[in-house]
């Protein structure tokens, strides 16, 4: 039963993986006051530096426009991937 278990968790996590590869999404960071755009998936928390996440988008230029269009985003020109 255990062995089950931990096979269906594995499968899980592999197709959550190649779900999640090639998207981006825009996310909110407190600890720089910036609006970046990430290539995995945000954990969004109340206290914690990420204060909220847009996305997943297919392309970065689907996930710049995205951002551009958010009025909490102080600054539009930072990313993670330029």
């Amino acid at each position: 039963m255990i062995r089950t278990l931990l096979t269906a968790a594995l499968v899980m996590a592999v197709a959550t993986a190649a779900w999640a590869e090639d998207r981006f999404w825009v996310v909110g960071n407190r600890a720089t006051n910036k609006c970046e755009i990430v290539t995995s998936n945000p954990v969004v928390t109340i206290m914690g530096d990420i204060w909220f996440a847009s996305g997943p988008f297919k392309s970065l230029d689907d996930a710049k426009l995205a951002r551009s269009t958010i009025n909490a985003c102080p600054n539009k020109d930072i990313t993670s991937e330029d």
